[in-house]
């Protein structure tokens, strides 16, 4: 009884989801997650469009929008993938996110303990994928109000340097969703991904209307960075407050401020989003967890662990 009752509200709760993904024409794959500091960065974005396509889904790349989507992004969702990765196994969800921001779908969480990230992110993103499994997509054409607009995905790609050579046995992207293949793709660079977006100092308050102006941080007598050379800093002036805008140096990242003031110089280590940086007396550890960044570091025998606003 209590088998065929787990049953019956499984089968609800799939009716359920099925639905509310069937009022979508298009889902939305940006071409950099949250999570990742390059465009496609271990052929992400390729393989989760891949993986929706495969399944009869209706995707775009979010720097090619097509025009009705562009006029009205209700009409789609948009996928965000939660990184939850340790030092020792890597975890990954996929969410989809409708235009008020509210999460329409969240998959389970896919894991893999493969030690080279690009097969590891696979394993995890395709296993995360499994949740699609049991939803037979099939759009409704709820909320529309004139005919609808047939998407092609010719040329919507290019090859990528960071290509993914999983099992697929399929090399090239069709103009059809039904012949969609998924191998050496790239999201097509758009101009504002042209444009350097690393040095930012003015920002505008509103979502709608964001606006950064470059502005390099001013000359000071501070003594440049060597390999013997390390400015160590006072960890108990940075406050959890203030943003800090990183800005890319030869192994890491340096931490400026509004004025802008370097605060903190961070460097790269084996493990991702995980830094080393120098303080007083000793050396501290940048991390990120849960989406937030960390500074861990001692005073003395004290350890001190701060949040840090920081925009990459």
């Amino acid at each position: 009884m209590r088998t065929i009752l787990s049953i019956f509200i499984l089968t609800i709760f799939v009716g359920k989801v099925q639905a509310q993904l069937n009022d979508y024409k298009y889902i939305v794959v940006p071409t950099r997650f949250d999570s990742f500091k390059q465009q496609n960065q271990h052929s992400t974005s390729t393989l989760v469009k891949y993986l929706f396509v495969k399944k009869g889904f209706n995707v775009v790349y979010d720097d090619a929008l097509p025009d009705e989507l562009y006029a009205n992004r209700c009409l789609g969702l948009t996928v965000r993938l939660d990184d939850n990765s340790t030092m020792f196994s890597t975890k990954c969800t996929l969410v989809l996110v409708d235009c008020r921001g509210t999460e329409v779908f969240v998959t389970q969480e896919g894991k893999s303990k493969l030690k080279v990230f690009k097969e590891a992110y696979t394993e995890s993103i395709t296993k995360a994928f499994s949740s699609f499994d049991t939803v037979a997509y099939n759009y409704n054409g709820r909320g529309e109000t004139q005919e609808p607009v047939t998407v092609s995905f010719k040329n919507d790609v290019k090859t990528l340097k960071d290509s993914y050579t999983g099992q697929n046995p399929v090399v090239q992207q069709k103009a059809t969703i039904d012949e969609q293949s998924y191998k050496n793709l790239e999201p097509v660079a758009s101009d504002y991904t042209k444009k350097e977006t690393s040095k930012v100092t003015e920002q505008v308050a509103t979502t709608e209307e964001q606006l950064y102006k470059s502005k390099e941080p001013e000359e000071s007598d501070m003594v440049k960075e060597t390999a013997a050379t390390v400015e160590a800093v006072d960890a108990t002036e940075i406050s959890s407050s203030q943003v800090l805008y990183a800005q890319e140096i030869s192994n890491g990242y340096q931490l400026v401020d509004s004025t802008p003031k370097i605060v903190l110089k961070i460097f790269n280590t084996a493990v991702p989003d995980v830094y080393t940086a120098k303080v007083e007396k000793g050396n501290g550890v940048v991390y990120k967890k849960d989406g937030k960044w960390f500074f861990e570091y001692y005073v003395g025998e004290e350890q001190t662990v701060k949040e840090l606003n920081i925009k990459f």
